[in-house]
């Protein structure tokens, strides 16, 4: 007997294969289909659609098909300022939502992004703690919050790397340094695996600015992440050399109240 597999869509459930094929067409956002259409044609891409359908008929994956893509629809190509490399998603029931960090409420704040906004607290002195784990706001002010494993299996880390996500994260991340208007961006490289995207790609640090740490997890943070100063940097830098900063206070306003809504928006 087959059995059809099914995800929500925007009106009702739909073939999961079809949701897998056309997940560029119907959600990846406008400025970042541009830019990226090259990748889908390459073999690497195709193998990694396959192994996703496959994936989505027989296991949990997060995050939800319609969401893998909400980094793209949230921060277009030349509305990015800052890219905060992360590496797969978090795999627990109702955590990922597409930006790397990122959790919707009323899913508790993880650690890594207790130290985060620790961290904020310490290098903005107006930024106050929000209660959510939603950064969606940061995502829509500039701030690309890019896993470089775009989807992974309920409970098990990292078991969707090396499957052809990372050429297609790599190729976003390129995408920003090869922009027309030549602005510089900030990276936030925290922990070895960001750390080694970074090597990976040669980034120009005569024209970027690579801010490198430890990963704010608890079993790390105490370790160089807290006292990083990091988005104190980033401000200083993105002023100096673009003439703009980031207003990383718009966490601060969001209270507990926010929504899938954010990240349907089409760039």
């Amino acid at each position: 007997m087959s059995v059809t597999t099914t995800v929500a869509g925007g009106s009702g459930s739909v073939d999961v294969s079809d949701a897998i094929e056309n997940l560029e067409r119907d959600t990846l956002g406008a400025s970042w289909k541009t830019a990226l259409e090259a990748e889908f044609g390459k073999p690497y891409f195709r193998k990694l659609k396959d192994f996703l359908i496959s994936e989505e008929k027989s296991q949990v994956v997060y995050p939800p098909v319609k969401e893998i893509y909400s980094w793209s629809r949230l921060t277009p190509l030349d509305a990015v300022k800052a890219i905060v490399i992360g590496q797969d998603p978090y795999h627990n029931v109702g955590q990922a939502h597409g930006l790397s960090f990122s959790v919707l409420p009323p899913t508790k704040l993880p650690g890594s992004l207790k130290n985060i906004y620790k961290q904020l607290s310490a290098d903005i002195p107006s930024f106050t703690p929000p209660k959510t784990g939603d950064l969606s706001p940061l995502a829509k002010a500039g701030v690309l919050w890019l896993n470089t494993v775009l989807t992974v299996r309920a409970h098990k880390a990292n078991s969707h790397a090396k499957k052809g996500w990372e050429s297609f994260t790599d190729a976003v991340i390129k995408a920003v340094l090869e922009r027309g208007d030549g602005r510089g961006v900030v990276f936030f490289a925290w922990g070895l695996p960001a750390q080694q995207t970074i090597g990976r790609l040669g980034i120009n640090e005569d024209k970027h600015l690579v801010l490198r740490s430890v990963h704010p997890s608890p079993l790390s943070a105490y370790k160089g992440f807290l006292g990083n100063e990091h988005f104190k940097k980033a401000n200083e830098w993105l002023r100096e050399r673009n003439g703009e900063e980031i207003d990383w206070t718009v966490l601060s306003a969001t209270g507990t109240k926010t929504s899938r809504s954010a990240a349907s928006t089409s760039s």
